[in-house]
């Protein structure tokens, strides 16, 4: 009677894997099978070992539970807003004994108020974006149904309080402001209000982006460590202005190309983004033509350096991410969304190695 017990769940089983296809379940049904058949074949009872099979429960549902906020957080967002602000961060250090505890402190405040905010901005862009993201990111946990509404509601509601919270304990007016205009700008990007929802319109959601990634990160951030954490008077430096002016080239290069793999969900929700008006095509290759523009001034600039290791540094490291990029650029098939969408993550990755080579510009 055990055996045919074991069997039937087992079919029942198979049924689920077959119609669901969801990996992480079917890992969790196969276990079951394979506890069943073990129970069937030594004539113990099927419920034999409750606490064993409790721990696998509870131990997968950490796992998914940590895994659905991984994706919801959009994790390229999250590693490039703490790589951008530690690395603004170390333009404001002056000389070696900068590096306290007090330097390390007012990092620590800036990126976790920086990230809470981050994963309220992209929260709430997938929460005004569920039928979008069905057709371009099915994945997303809110648009494959892992996370209800009220779900996303209650963590985008607890993370920007919790963003202003410490920036408002922190009591710095540079970080304080940067979050404020991060959120207004987030909200009016995502939400459908009358004159709002600026992601509709492809500048003004370009403009967002920029202001935000290549304004508030640079000016914002720099300042919380100058005038906050130094007591220093404000001073815009000259690899400041490069960090200002080469990130407003990437901005708007990642503004443009996270619309190109999207196009059949923008076309059909009516969003006039740059590729749904111009063609997947002509847009990547205004992207590249872009990043090329702005590694060809950074190497200049790298060449103007009157520190000898500065130079070689900035010079070799620019030239090195600008063969990479017209190299990969060449390969990439343009049909392909998941072509598009590989290249789109390596587009981030340059994001992230440039963050590396800003402070050694000098």
């Amino acid at each position: 009677m055990v055996e045919k017990y074991c069997i039937e769940r087992s079919q029942q089983h198979l049924l689920k894997h077959h119609v669901k296809g969801i990996g992480k379940r079917s890992t969790f049904y196969q276990w079951q099978d394979k506890t069943c058949l073990v129970n069937a074949a030594t004539g113990h009872p099927f419920e034999s070992d409750p606490g064993a099979y409790n721990k696998k429960s509870i131990w997968y549902s950490v796992k998914n539970g940590l895994d659905a906020f991984y994706r919801f957080s959009r994790p390229h967002t999250v590693i490039g807003t703490a790589l951008s602000i530690v690395s603004v961060s170390l333009l404001a250090v002056e000389k070696l004994s900068d590096f306290s505890p007090l330097f390390f402190t007012g990092v620590l405040e800036a990126v976790a108020a920086a990230l809470f905010m981050n994963i309220y901005i992209v929260g709430l862009n997938q929460l005004y974006d569920i039928d979008i993201d069905k057709v371009n990111k099915p994945y997303l946990p809110l648009a494959s149904g892992e996370y209800s509404v009220r779900t996303g509601i209650m963590i985008v509601s607890s993370f920007s309080i919790m963003s202003f919270f410490l920036g408002w304990i922190v009591g710095s007016w540079p970080l304080f402001w940067a979050l404020f205009i991060s959120f207004m700008l987030g909200t009016a990007y995502s939400i459908k209000l009358p004159m709002l929802r600026w992601k509709r319109f492809a500048l003004v959601a370009a403009m967002c982006i920029l202001a935000v990634r290549a304004v508030i990160v640079q000016l914002a951030f720099f300042l919380h460590m100058q005038m906050h954490v130094y007591k220093r008077p404000a001073a815009f430096s000259r690899p400041l202005i490069f960090a200002t002016a080469f990130m407003s080239f990437f901005s708007v290069v990642i503004a443009l190309f996270k619309d190109i793999p999207d196009i059949d969900g923008d076309k059909i929700y009516g969003i006039q983004s740059f590729t749904v008006r111009l063609g997947q095509k002509r847009v990547f290759w205004i992207c590249i033509s872009l990043l090329e523009m702005a590694y060809g001034v950074a190497i200049m600039v790298g060449a103007s350096s009157g520190y000898f290791w500065s130079k070689i540094i900035t010079v070799l490291g620019h030239i090195i991410l600008a063969s990479i990029l017209w190299n990969q650029a060449k390969s990439v098939d343009l049909n392909s969304k998941a072509a598009i969408t590989s290249y789109y993550m390596f587009i981030w990755k340059l994001f992230y190695a440039e963050y590396l080579l800003i402070p050694l510009v000098r």
